[in-house]
């Protein structure tokens, strides 16, 4: 039985797709396509909230492989505003040059819709269709500056690991399915919890091949490599995009699978999730300190907040009751928190970029001097991806420390004091960007009153103010966000 207000989010999106696909025939300005396009990812948000608010209980249909449940709405309400201020990022580089705008708006909802249908999806093969929705438009959109030899090439390497990490996906999910004779999380559990395949090597050797295809998705450490090259490559509203939306698709379905599939056999991906939490945390961390183009800092800075995420996820192999539900909801905190302060973050060296024609950390000098406001800005968001206090980080550092600090085992204390020391290299780094910004004269190069009165594209002002008020709000009022977390927490009550 279909249940239409249950998917009434997807509907709207559909129909804003199909709206900016018709729109293109027309002969308007193109602005109008981006136009439809916000408007269709603002009416989303509607369903999204009469569902919150309307259902008495989890709506299930499609035999269990599709629900709407609290964890859904609010990763779906996530992707919506992901795709919202990405899109309010591309409307001026779109209309900057000679680009194929309605296009690039039709791949982005496209992308957003593949998350959206993740959400919510509770069996392998609908995981799958949607986090190749979410890829596939990205490989183009990775290579939209047709002209520039680095965003060809992020676009191949961009899509020569997705069709790797696709196949090793798909291929540990056909062993999974083999061991188990089921494609539903639920019915995966029940056979996997029967049978005992703890001990199986082919749903072993499955299972950790599905780890690995989400590894490159999440773009975790040593599946990482492709990142920072393709967001350096790619135009730089792209790469926010791909750092954001793109890589909270990838944990939202490690998350889904692992903690609904697979509960019985967390020792199994407990520790795999611990190694890669720690190796992400400190290749990238460490090798950000050498970076000097601001978008490939932030590529590997990228890789290590994906590692920080991990984090929580990992003690998952040694926690029961209360300390799974701890867990469980620092990750999806952290998440949440990563996606505004690196949008952010990703919208002021854009801003930079407009101004100096360059986004090198030297682009960023005497920034203060011209632009108070933009060098504001770059502070917030800067200080908030290390954790510095009262910015919304420095609450998503304290639910991971919080969540790993439950186990009193070396296993934590190890993984904490590995958090903790990398989140002392990555305030260097960061910290080295707003000293550039606000202590640093402005080279001679640079034609400062030019700078200074060129202005900001209203869209990306617009798109900077959003993550402004929620790092600085969420940051003062963490419990505004804390609720949102509570409330996923169910997903994690199954074990």
């Amino acid at each position: 039985m279909i249940d239409y207000h249950g998917l009434a989010p997807e509907i709207v999106l559909a129909v804003t797709i199909a709206a900016v696909l018709l729109l293109d025939l027309v002969p308007i300005p193109k602005y109008w396509t981006a136009v439809a396009g916000l408007t269709g990812l603002f009416a989303t948000v509607v369903p999204i909230l009469t569902l919150g608010v309307l259902r008495d209980e989890t709506i299930t249909m499609l035999g269990g492989s599709y629900v709407v449940d609290d964890f859904a709405l609010i990763l779906k309400a996530l992707f919506v505003a992901t795709g919202f201020i990405s899109l309010l990022l591309a409307v001026g580089f779109v209309e900057s040059d000679r680009y194929y705008q309605s296009e690039f708006y039709f791949l982005l909802l496209a992308s957003v819709l593949g998350a959206v249908v993740m959400a919510s999806s509770r069996d392998l093969l609908t995981m799958f269709i949607g986090l190749e929705l979410v890829t596939a438009p990205s490989f183009l959109l990775a290579g939209w500056r047709k002209g520039d030899a680095r965003s060809n090439e992020a676009a191949l390497k961009f899509f020569l690991v997705g069709v790797l990490s696709a196949t090793i996906l798909v291929f540990g999910m056909s062993l999974v399915y083999g061991a188990t004779g089921e494609i539903t999380f639920e019915g995966i559990r029940s056979v996997v919890a029967a049978a005992d395949l703890g001990g199986e090597p082919v749903f072993v050797l499955g299972l950790l091949f599905i780890i690995v295809g989400f590894g490159f998705k999440v773009s975790a450490v040593p599946f990482h490599f492709w990142a920072p090259d393709t967001y350096e490559g790619a135009p730089i509203p792209v790469a926010a995009y791909l750092s954001v939306g793109s890589k909270a698709a990838g944990f939202v379905g490690l998350l889904a699978v692992c903690y609904l599939a697979f509960p019985d056999v967390r020792d199994i991906w407990g520790p795999a999730i611990w190694i890669l939490a720690a190796a992400s945390m400190t290749v990238g961390n460490l090798v950000a300190l050498r970076q000097n183009d601001v978008v490939r800092l932030l590529g590997y800075s990228s890789v290590a907040h994906g590692g920080f995420i991990l984090v929580p996820f990992a003690m998952a192999a040694v926690y029961d009751g209360a300390g799974l539900e701890e867990a469980f909801f620092a990750t999806v905190t952290y998440l949440l928190i990563y996606a505004f302060m690196n949008l952010g973050a990703f919208a002021v060296v854009m801003a930079v970029a407009d101004k100096t024609g360059e986004s090198d950390v030297g682009s960023f000098a005497g920034l203060f001097g011209y632009a108070p406001g933009l060098a504001t800005a770059v502070a917030l968001f800067f200080f908030s991806l290390a954790g510095i206090p009262p910015l919304a980080g420095w609450f998503a550092k304290l639910v991971m420390f919080r969540a790993v600090l439950n186990d009193t085992g070396t296993w934590g204390a190890v993984l904490a004091a590995i958090a903790a020391l990398n989140a002392v290299i990555a305030f260097y780094y960061y910290a080295r960007v707003v000293k550039t910004a606000w202590m640093d004269p402005a080279p001679e190069t640079l034609a400062v009153p030019e700078a200074a009165a060129r202005p900001l594209a209203p869209s990306l002002g617009l798109a900077m103010g959003i993550a402004v008020v929620a790092v600085i709000l969420v940051g003062i009022f963490p419990q505004l966000l804390a609720f949102f977390g509570d409330a996923t927490k169910a997903v994690a009550f199954g074990f």
